[in-house]
């Protein structure tokens, strides 16, 4: 699957989904209004109880049990542990599993799942980046964490998790369900391509390396003199020199500008009413906030692209091996909106769109994964501030699910990492990527399926909500 058909199969299926949803819309509003005399707006309760991907996992009203060991604990622990491995070496997060995992095994209301999702994931992402802090590059002498691609990309996908958000008021959850697969399904696909190619490549470079191998057999060399010039050895950085290098203060300045201005415009906004003329300003002040940020980082990006390219310098202005152009530029906000979008939609870290769009930017995969774990700490601790703010998890369970997400984030970027060193092929991290975005696409849409034939067999109301008066 090109890239063209990729983007013309996104396209074409979600038109078809949201045309569907707009006429199913006006046709059950109409013969409810014929009959019961319905305006099309409903009340915050029936909102909560049958509106977003949220709700169709579990109960609208704040449940959360106690937090004592029995098999419920132990089955729980044991996915999050590998969900977090696995989601935060290909970069992904894993908020797809954590949400129904929290919801159906240990019965906790929708909006309390994706609020623990959230710490969990911060916590997975946090010990990554600390892991990737004390690795050099694999191939180049510059830091692992692209800089320049995480300002460009953090500001858009902290504005579409309050789109997200938003929309998951607004859109029916079979909907989001749909949307959700076939957006995943697309992604896992390519990716899953891409780690076909990439493993076939090494295969060919592993087959040439074992050819060239007897010629650099050290007892068919030739033996020089003793007192011959001396090799210069090249210096081996120590782990704090590591730390130093990979660590860049102004783009480090720059994300916490970001992440604050979000966090005080949320905390603000969670204090005003819906709908109110103070909500609407606070929501429309997040654009300047991202767009001016992420201008910045396009303009200065154009700019070196156009140097070099006088210059006859054909080098990648960053990790990225594209030339960047504002057409480039765009299609990277909207899709950085949209990983925040569905990021808000499922209580992800918006890294099933991130992850499989740094590969598709010609990014290797050690730095994809180190950079969109990066960017996703940002973004998931932004939405736990605010959860926290407002109640919306239990501080037991958040300590506890966000300790095994830190371990589990941590070792499994060290033994993936391992892996990938001894067997000398970074495939496997494509693979790993595309294999969570097709599990979470599996358990989302066997969950939201489920609800959703219920729902059609109680004849449930299944159209759009009015994103006022909600909560």
């Amino acid at each position: 699957m090109g890239t063209k058909s990729f983007l013309v199969y996104l396209l074409s299926g979600f038109a078809v989904v949201i045309s569907y949803a707009f006429f199913s819309t006006i046709t059950t509003t109409n013969e409810t209004s014929s009959v019961l005399g319905f305006n099309g707006s409903l009340s915050s309760t029936e909102k909560q109880e049958i509106g977003g991907f949220g709700s169709a996992l579990g109960r609208s009203t704040r449940v959360w049990p106690d937090l004592e060991f029995s098999w419920r604990i132990v089955v729980v622990s044991v996915i999050g542990f590998l969900g977090s491995a696995f989601g935060t070496v290909g970069g992904v997060g894993g908020g797809g599993i954590f949400v129904p995992m929290l919801n159906l095994i240990l019965g906790f209301d929708a909006k309390s799942a994706a609020a623990l999702s959230k710490c969990m994931i911060m916590g997975a992402s946090a010990s990554s980046v600390w892991y990737n802090l004390r690795v050099p590059h694999p191939c180049r002498d510059v830091p692992i964490l692209d800089y320049d691609l995480a300002l460009l990309f953090q500001p858009m996908l902290m504005l579409g998790i309050t789109i997200g958000v938003a929309l998951s008021v607004v859109f029916p959850y079979w909907l989001i369900t749909i949307l959700i697969i076939i957006l995943f399904i697309g992604t896992s696909s390519r990716s899953f391509c891409k780690a076909i190619q990439m493993w076939n490549q090494e295969t060919i470079m592993k087959a040439e390396a074992d050819l060239k191998e007897p010629l650099t057999n050290p007892e068919t060399q030739v033996k020089v003199d003793d007192d011959s010039e001396q090799l210069v050895v090249p210096h081996v950085k120590s782990g704090l020199e590591i730390i130093c290098f990979n660590l860049s203060l102004k783009g480090l300045l720059v994300l916490m500008v970001v992440w604050v201005s979000f966090v005080l415009i949320q905390i603000t906004k969670n204090d005003s009413r819906d709908c109110s003329p103070l909500y609407w300003v606070l929501n429309l002040l997040q654009f300047p906030v991202a767009l001016s940020v992420f201008i910045y980082e396009a303009v200065k990006l154009c700019k070196e692209g156009r140097r070099r390219r006088k210059c006859g310098n054909t080098e990648s202005v960053c990790e990225a091996s594209i030339e960047w152009t504002p057409i480039q530029l765009i299609f990277c906000a909207l899709c950085g909106i949209l990983g925040g979008t569905v990021g808000g939609l499922l209580g992800s870290g918006g890294g099933f769109i991130l992850g499989p769009l740094l590969l598709e930017l010609g990014v290797i995969p050690q730095v994809a994964s180190a950079t969109a774990t990066f960017v996703m700490m940002f973004s998931s601790s932004l939405s736990v501030v605010e959860f926290y703010f407002l109640h919306r998890f239990p501080i037991p369970y958040a300590l506890y699910l966000t300790g095994v997400s830190i371990i589990a984030g941590f070792f499994g970027q060290y033994f993936v990492r391992k892996l990938v060193t001894i067997l000398g092929r970074a495939s496997i991290i494509i693979f790993i990527l595309s294999s969570v975005i097709f599990l979470s696409a599996l358990v989302m849409g066997i969950v939201g399926i489920d609800k959703s034939i219920v729902m059609i067999q109680n004849h449930e109301y299944m159209g759009f909500l009015s994103i006022c008066g909600s909560s």
